[in-house]
């Protein structure tokens, strides 16, 4: 490249040296010699003519020896002198083969020559082949002296006729594709504006149904003047009730009424005085998280945009005909905004040594009735605390009931649903041990895992069975009734996680390495009935949140929703920070709680992806806590469990500080 442009400047400095124009009739198109022609030899490549007869060869065989002949020739020659004719090797009639790559590269070269004597176009003498274009600057070069004006305008108007052909193609070409994209994106936009149609109608369905209701249920409600009369009649003695019980009832027919539009102008003109602060607030927090309303919304309704209430005639249906779509989506609008945060009701602490590092809390578990709860970590020790009396008491330190101490790192801890003092715990030996908590003793021990056991879950139906995960890819089943596993499942990498449908004895799933949900009938084991791909890292925890639908967390800081049912993921929560650590998942059904890395506690809603809220716990817990502090900067919480049927999350983190917190 750099020689081609020395070689342009050099030939432009050689004319701009000059002060004399080139003398334009001076300067003559140098001729370029015309190719002559040779004989059939010259016209073929040797590379696909037969040593034999020298022509093209015809149906190409090769010999065992590696020459390739015509069939004919190869053929006469051995049946003649049963010999290779290059290369005098012995060779029989069974030992030639036909060359069928050599046979295409030949017709492809006939084609050509073909195609090429049907333009005119010739070959030089190196063997190159002359374009067309220049066979044509030759032509008119060399016999341009002999044309008349005739000839030359004939030619003109043939050559403009051809380039105007030419260019109507080349503009049709490209407005043909200019069309086709015009096409397509106007399909596209009617098909959205359809879209749009049919939500806009079930929008304005569902607007009319909750107006109905609204109207309804005002229409049951007591007037003023209702309330005034029943005042009126009461007895004197009961004056300071009824004055309360009408100021409480004004303030509730006030609310429904400004909910309808009746008092929205009053409402207005008052002021502050009376402001329905619950309904504000809830309004407030369902405009900042619009957006995912909206995709929740669709979500429930989408079974209704795409099968028929699109045409549905509004005046022909019963007012309040029940809507399962909208029904689901009002308690997710109403679940979400129940609660605004969380409060701490009391502080305890995993280890009473405040020199001791290795404090994680690895899992807190509640008993079946909810009356005590469980702590267990990497110092060995399962410390029961009894609920009631950790909430009651102001002190800030807090004993357990009983304390149970293990050979080695505890993982994991579960509770019998059926036998009150039953507890299950795994630990880093791959050991699964069963307690009495009643008296802290071991009444059965598992070691057959051979490698560090991750979880153990007892099952909510059959509560004699129990499962555990280990780093041995393998899933063990045992019932309290044996001495040895039942079972083992095995998977294909690490197992983080193991978790019994609730509903069902037979129903399991667990999390692993492999970055996926693995969902199993035991009745089966070969195969999984369900494999939920989504995670980009290792699957840390998997809950039920009912017995169709499960929620997962992973490494890759995601926590992802999921149906037995169907292999797609439903719903996936971000917000928290979990990039290395196991930091705990807990649900009650609706709510999802989850630790991160960054020290904090986050709380997701089922039916929207972003968290609800969330609480950091304390950096520094006191003085003598500073230079704790300035050493470990990597604190996360490690441990979830949430308090069934009640607002309650217990949650506690890599220094062993546990709080228990309410949704408010």
């Amino acid at each position: 490249m750099a020689s081609s442009r020395d070689g342009r400047s050099s030939s432009a400095s050689s004319h701009s040296g000059s002060n004399i124009p080139p003398n334009r009739s001076s300067i003559r198109t140098p001729k370029r010699p015309r190719p002559t022609t040779g004989g059939a030899y010259d016209e073929k490549s040797t590379d696909f003519l037969c040593p034999v007869c020298f022509n093209l060869i015809e149906e190409a065989h090769i010999t065992k020896c590696g020459h390739t002949y015509c069939y004919s020739c190869i053929t006469k020659s051995i049946e003649s002198q049963k010999r290779c004719p290059k290369c005098n090797s012995a060779l029989a009639m069974e030992q030639i083969f036909p060359n069928f790559l050599l046979n295409d590269l030949i017709k492809k070269h006939k084609l050509r020559m073909n195609g090429y004597d049907a333009l005119g176009i010739t070959r030089d003498s190196s063997g190159e082949f002359a374009s067309s274009a220049d066979g044509l600057r030759d032509f008119v070069a060399s016999e341009s002296q002999n044309l008349t004006l005739p000839d030359v305008n004939v030619m003109l108007e043939v050559l403009t006729q051809r380039k105007q052909l030419l260019e109507a193609e080349s503009c049709a070409a490209q407005n043909r594709l200019l069309l086709e994209f015009l096409k397509h994106l106007l399909k596209q936009k009617r098909e959205r504006q359809a879209q749009i149609a049919k939500e806009i109608t079930i929008i304005e369905y569902d607007i009319e149904e909750v107006s109905n209701k609204l109207r309804e249920v005002h229409s049951k409600c007591p007037t003023l003047e209702d309330v005034e009369r029943t005042a009126a009649g009461a007895s004197e003695t009961d004056a300071s009730t009824v004055n309360a019980m009408k100021k409480e009832m004004i303030e509730i027919i006030d609310n429904i009424g400004t909910s309808t539009g009746r008092r929205e102008e009053s409402s207005s003109l008052e002021g502050p005085s009376r402001p329905n602060t619950s309904l504000a607030m809830r309004r407030r927090r369902m405009h900042a998280y619009f957006d995912d309303f909206v995709d929740c919304y669709f979500s429930t309704r989408s079974k209704d945009i795409f099968f028929g209430k699109e045409g549905l005639d509004k005046s022909s249906k019963p007012a309040l005909e029940p809507n399962p779509g909208l029904d689901q989506f009002r308690e997710s609008l109403i679940k979400f905004s129940t609660y605004n945060s969380l409060r701490i009701l009391a502080t305890l602490n995993y280890s009473s040594d405040l020199f001791n590092n290795s404090t994680i809390v690895s899992s807190i578990e509640f008993d079946k009735d909810n009356e005590f709860f469980a702590i267990a970590g990497v110092t060995k020790r399962i410390k029961v605390f009894d609920y009631s009396g950790v909430i009651k008491d102001v002190v800030s330190i807090h004993y357990p009931c009983i304390e149970m101490v293990s050979r080695s790192k505890i993982s994991c801890v579960s509770w019998n649903t059926y036998h009150k003092s039953t507890l299950a715990s795994s630990d880093y030996e791959g050991t699964v041990t069963i307690w009495d908590a009643s008296t802290g003793q071991r009444t059965k021990t598992y070691q057959e895992h051979e490698k560090r056991c991750w979880s153990v879950d007892f099952n909510c139906v059959d509560t004699r069975l129990i499962a555990s995960g280990s780093d041995d890819a393998r899933v063990k089943l045992y019932s309290l009734n044996e001495e040895h596993s039942v079972a083992t499942l095995e998977a294909k990498a690490n197992v983080c996680c193991v978790k019994f449908n609730p509903r069902s004895s037979s129903h399991l799933a667990f999390g692993s390495a492999d970055h996926c949900v693995h969902y199993y009938d035991l009745r089966n084991m070969k195969e999984a009935v369900a494999i939920f791909k989504g995670h980009k890292k290792a699957v840390s925890y998997v809950k039920f949140l009912n017995s169709e639908e499960i929620v997962s967390a992973s490494t890759d800081s995601q926590l992802k929703m999921w149906n037995i049912n169907t292999p797609y993921c439903l719903r996936s929560f971000l917000g928290h920070i979990n990039e290395k650590n196991f930091v705990g998942l807990a649900t009650d059904g609706d709510y999802v709680a989850c630790g991160s890395e960054n020290n904090a506690l986050y709380v997701y809603y089922k039916g929207l992806s972003k968290k609800l809220f969330s609480y950091k716990f304390e950096a520094i817990e006191g003085v003598l806590e500073q230079e704790r502090r300035e050493d470990d900067m990597n604190e996360f919480v490690s441990a979830v469990c949430w308090k069934q049927n009640s607002n309650v999350v217990v949650a506690a983190n890599s220094r062993g500080i546990i709080n228990i917190l309410e949704l408010v």
